[in-house]
């Protein structure tokens, strides 16, 4: 007997085709929790979570198993079984292929590997034909609904791409109501506007196709602020034009061979609701020539069923083309691999190979793992990446690989995973396909240089055309050199370079092919640049990361910005620089790494060493001086204290408000180039200080965009070289924000060690730093519940902070001593230094202040009982917080919000902010705050008498500050549990946790709570 199970709609069981009952509708909800993991097991606690969310009933668990119960009996008819999980889960023993979901997923994958369109339409139809309403149709719960969303979002996106086969297959006259439908139900998505105006084109309604636009450009505009996108204007251009290619379906058109079935170019944007795929592989070089029995063996290599990953390593000399035929590749297979393509250059030949750990960390990024919960030893990053792509079909392309052991850890496991790897070394060690790149042949080299020159020049001179590619020994780079060089001087002769190439002999060491080398093609044009142009190459070769912008040129040149930018503008002409992106935020280059060791060479020979230092010094000032403007731009930082004074060389003041203009975008861009400017720095000879100082400058723009792998790794190595060099005055900054990293993620026992080591590293040297590690050490002892401790550092700092006018920490401090306050049951005095913090930093302009502010002077209306005004002031807050891009102070304010709420009687909207709440301190990893929201959602749920979530709540609330020894929360804890153990009617579980929490604070000599 076949059963079949759905959840694209109702939810429902069929046998033999003939619906079953299993079940009243909380019973089906069970089922549902079960079939979305088909066959894998679910633990208890989530599928309560899952059927109940916040409004689990009394004794809902042991409903659970009721329900459990009696589906097993429904469904033993044919033998389907729900078995119990190690743990106390339960597992759905029945293929995914029966469940209607998983089968409108494959199909929807076939449909987009389709050989043709009449293919696609077929399969896309019969997936969008399971679809008997929307997913989970009346089940609400916050689980359910989030799942929905997800899928409900698939269903759209295959609705689209049918309408795209059908657009192809010339079926517009069918589709315009439907269409209109959709754009109705969806009027800001612009894939869908796009396809709504092309049918009526092709239908000949062109004024009523241009009325969609204009209606839609107006609802962009009133309701998103933003203008259509490029590909939609683009459309409504060519419609205007009556462009007559429009009207002409793409099945009239020639066939093309590489272009997947299911893509389209008449549709824009994504939808917004789906999912974002990883698409890192860099843009696909239009000068390819040759390579045609390779790329074909590796489309058959790659694109054959097997029964595990496929690797696949590329390999031949520097030069030859492996990453331009890996690039090629993953683009020609991308419809083989729809889940995305993951791509690292793992600089293997450089002076920093990328290592492992963090690549992984972008590839988990690229993925979907929030920065904050990317796990920090590479055990954990290795496991999670497999994870994630076990069930995936994704492609991974490693270029440029060293050895085995640099790849081993970034190879997926799942069986619909490939891996391309690229390296100049045989890799002997490593288990997969070779595929040996060799030299172009004469023919295939010549055709190369036909295309960089065109075919009349080229064939013009067929002698010394013939030449160049012979003496470049027909290695890709070396032809493409040459010929670059040809194509920026139209009035040069082929016989002229083919001379010079003739007869130079000199080589890159470990480059040579034959008695050719890449050296000499550079050498070559490099000889035919300007002095100045030459230098360029020389300082740009000096450059850590793989790539940089216009301004760390500026810098090694000690020019502006602009001169800076036109020489790269020089450089990219004759393509030794090139272009790796172009956003709103500038330019980005990079250099191929064969040029790069070439301009080493030519540095270390032609300039001297104390101009190579002096060059370093400036970037890393302008560095440190980009860095510490961005970082007082947003100001998050209680430090309050500029590290300007450490600058070198600055940029411009205009030309640096120009770079920063967008501090946020700015950092993003140029992370990992700031952070390889400060490594180079600490291993160079530009001094400790300043590089110290560039690792202390980016604390803030660390914490803002949670990158705390790169915060406490950097900071590490910064800390080391401080101590080791005699620097006392580095060491305690860097210490101090140690300090403050590791408060964030609730290390107390090493947060007061760098905050007590920093203090001893600052005596005798002003009041400055010793505020700023003063006020963090009293946070931590408050944290701890170590008042009188936390009073007296609090007090110090507020007094050094106002001697040095630092109104940062001066907040801080009071704002501290305020929460003391509140915390020890003085509402009145915390009022007055929350109010005192609130004018001083409104004043001042600085708004994290102010937020902080107004989130602690919400915390006390809220303890006098004025829940409205305490609204009022968390609303604020959150405001300042979310417009300066600091999510979790943002967090902060929210989840108290929705605590007032739900004492004000909105507990719908309340526990809606506790439970996203809830999901960004996990997503940041702030244990404190997710323990702060289960507290705050166990008193929501007493509040309206439901002791059994309250219970298991406020149980996750304890164990959390009693695993990060937050004493004074946890008798708050202990407190709201004991109500939740009483209201229950385990009176004896009741007093044991008020016991506990009223000795508890006789330990700490604070009031009851």
């Amino acid at each position: 007997m076949a059963t079949r199970f759905g959840i694209l709609g109702t939810i429902e069981v069929w046998r033999n085709g003939v619906p079953i009952d299993v079940g009243h509708a909380m019973q089906r909800r069970v089922l549902a929790a079960l079939l979305v993991d088909a066959d894998r097991g679910v633990s208890a606690d989530a599928l309560v979570d899952r059927v109940w969310g916040d409004a689990e009933p009394m004794y809902g668990r042991r409903k659970l198993y009721g329900y459990v119960s009696r589906l097993r009996h429904a469904l033993a008819a044919d033998g389907t079984a729900i078995t119990r999980e190690r743990g106390g889960g339960y597992r759905l023993a029945v293929e995914p292929s029966v469940v209607d979901a998983y089968r409108f997923r494959d199909l929807s994958g076939r449909a987009r590997k389709a050989g043709s369109d009449g293919q696609a339409e077929a399969l896309w139809r019969e997936a969008l034909a399971l679809w008997r309403g929307s997913a989970f149709a009346g089940v609400d719960t916050p689980w359910f609904n989030a799942q929905r969303h997800l899928i409900d979002g698939e269903r759209l996106a295959a609705q689209l791409e049918l309408v795209d086969v059908r657009l192809r297959l010339a079926q517009h006259d069918g589709m315009v109501s439907e269409l209109a439908a959709r754009a109705e139900a969806y009027p800001l998505d612009e894939r869908v506007i796009g396809q709504q105006i092309l049918v009526l084109y092709r239908c000949g309604r062109q004024a009523e196709a241009l009325q969609v636009y204009e209606g839609a450009r107006r609802r962009l505009a009133d309701e998103l602020g933003i203008d259509p996108g490029a590909a939609l204007r683009r459309l409504y251009e060519r419609i205007l034009a009556d462009d007559p290619e429009l009207a002409v379906p793409r099945s009239a058109a020639p066939p093309a061979t590489t272009k997947p079935a299911g893509k389209s170019d008449t549709v824009v944007n994504p939808p917004m609701a789906r999912q974002l795929v990883p698409r890192l592989l860099p843009a696909d070089l239009s000068l390819f020539v040759g390579r045609e029995a390779e790329v074909d063996e590796a489309r058959r290599l790659l694109g054959e069923e097997r029964h595990g990953p496929m690797t696949l390593l590329v390999t031949g000399p520097a030069g030859v083309g492996k990453t331009a035929f890996a690039v090629r590749t993953g683009h020609l297979l991308a419809s083989r691999f729809p889940d995305g393509q993951l791509h690292a250059d793992l600089r293997g030949f450089g002076d920093e190979p990328a290592e492992p750990f963090t690549v992984l960390g972008t590839f988990l990024r690229a993925l979907g793992i929030p920065g904050g919960t990317v796990p920090t030893e590479l055990t954990g990053r290795v496991h999670l990446y497999r994870t994630l792509l076990a069930g995936q079909q994704m492609l991974v392309v490693l270029d440029n690989a060293a050895s085995a052991q640099q790849v081993r850890d970034l190879l997926p496991s799942g069986v619909g995973c490939a891996t391309i790897v690229t390296s100049r070394t045989t890799m002997a060690e490593l288990s997969g396909r070779r595929l040996p790149l060799s030299v172009l042949d004469p023919a295939t080299g010549l055709d190369l240089l036909r295309e960089m020159l065109g075919r009349d020049r080229a064939d013009a001179e067929s002698g010394p055309a013939r030449s160049i590619v012979e003496t470049c020994g027909g290695l890709p780079l070396a032809v493409w050199v040459a010929g670059a060089r040809l194509a920026a001087r139209p009035h040069w002769s082929l016989a002229k370079v083919a001379r010079a190439l003739a007869d130079e002999q000199r080589k890159l060491d470990e480059l040579a092919v034959g008695h050719i080398a890449v050296r000499t093609s550079l050498e070559l044009t490099y000889q035919q640049m300007t002095a100045a142009t030459q230098h360029a190459l020389r300082m740009i070769a000096l450059l850590p990361g793989p790539s940089f912008a216009a301004w760390a040129l500026a810098a090694l040149l000690d020019v502006g910005l602009s001169e800076a930018e036109a020489v790269l503008d020089d450089l990219v002409e004759v393509h030794l620089v090139q272009i790796s992106s172009a956003n709103a935020t500038g330019t980005r280059y990079q250099l191929h790494d064969l040029i790069q060791l070439f301009g080493r060479e030519r540095a270390e020979r032609d300039v001297p060493e104390r101009d190579r230092t002096a060059a370093l010094t400036r970037l890393l000032g302008a560095s440190l001086h980009l860095a510490d403007l961005a970082a007082d731009t947003l100001s998050v930082d209680f430090e309050g204290i500029s590290q300007l004074d450490l600058a070198s060389w600055r940029l411009a003041a205009a030309e640096a408000d120009q770079l920063l203009a967008d501090p946020l975008a700015w950092f993003n861009d140029e992370r990992q180039f700031l952070i390889d400017v400060a490594e180079q720095a600490l291993d160079g000879t530009e001094g400790v200080a300043p590089a110290a100082g560039l690792a202390t400058a980016l604390t803030t723009l660390f914490q803002v965009g949670s990158h705390f792998d790169d915060w406490e790794r950097l900071q590490n190595r910064a800390l080391k070289a401080a101590l080791s060099s005699g620097d006392p005055h580095s060491a305690a900054k860097v210490h101090r924000c140690l300090g403050e990293l590791t408060t964030i993620l609730d290390r107390y026992p090493e947060a007061l060690d760098h905050f007590e080591q920093a203090l001893l590293l600052a005596e005798g040297q002003g009041p400055t730093y010793r505020a700023s590690a003063t006020a963090g050490l009293a946070y931590v002892h408050r944290l701890l519940g170590q008042y009188s401790s936390a009073m007296l550092h609090f007090e110090e700092a507020a007094e050094l902070a106002e001697s040095t006018g630092n109104v940062n920490c001066l907040v801080y401090a009071t704002n501290g001593l305020g929460v003391i306050d509140l915390e020890q049951g003085r509402v009145e005095a915390a009022v007055a230094r929350f109010t005192k913090c609130l004018r001083v930093s409104r004043v001042a302009g600085y708004r994290p202040g102010q937020a902080q502010a107004l989130r602690c002077l919400g915390q006390s209306h809220r303890a006098l009982g004025a829940y409205q005004a305490a609204t009022d002031a968390y609303r604020q807050a959150a405001a300042i917080s979310d417009d300066l891009g600091d999510r979790l102070s943002a967090t902060h304010a929210t989840c108290w919000l929705g605590d007032v709420l739900v004492r004000q009687g909105e507990h719908r909207e309340g526990r809606r902010l506790l439970a996203r709440s809830l999901w960004t301190y996990r997503e940041f990893g702030n244990l404190w705050g997710e323990a702060a929201t289960l507290y705050a959602l166990a008193e929501a749920h007493l509040a309206v008498g439901r002791s059994a979530p309250a219970r298991r709540r406020a149980e996750a609330a304890v164990r959390l500050w009693r695993q990060i020894g937050s004493s004074r929360w946890l008798a708050v804890g202990l407190n709201t549990l004991a109500e939740a153990h009483a209201l229950a009617g385990d009176h004896e579980a009741a007093t044991r946790a008020r016991d506990e929490a009223a000795e508890t604070r006789t330990v700490l000599g604070s009031p009851g709570s």
